[in-house]
C-alpha cells in the first residue's frame, strides 16, 4: 500500500505532557498498523456484506445442517 508515512505533530507536543518523541512515534506507528489491518485483507470485504445477509446465510447453514442430520 504505501511504504512511507508522514506524522505531523507540534513541536511543543512532547515538552508539556511528559511524553517522549519516541513514545508519540510509536504511538503513530501503532495507529497506523492498526489502519493498515482494519482496511486491507479479506475482512474489508466482509464489512460490505448487510446484516440480513449474515442472517439469511446462517440461517441457511442451519437448515442444511439440520436436514444432514435428519436424513442421516
Amino acid at each position: 500500500m504505501f511504504e512511507q508515512a508522514i506524522f505531523i505533530v507540534r513541536e511543543n507536543s512532547s515538552g508539556t505532557t511528559g511524553v517522549t518523541a519516541e513514545q508519540i512515534l510509536e504511538e503513530a506507528r501503532r495507529v497506523a498498523k492498526g489502519y493498515i489491518h482494519k482496511n486491507t485483507g479479506p475482512g474489508r470485504y466482509l464489512k460490505k456484506i448487510p446484516a440480513p445477509a449474515f442472517m439469511a446465510a446462517g440461517a441457511g447453514f442451519t437448515g442444511l445442517i439440520w436436514l444432514l442430520v435428519a436424513l442421516l
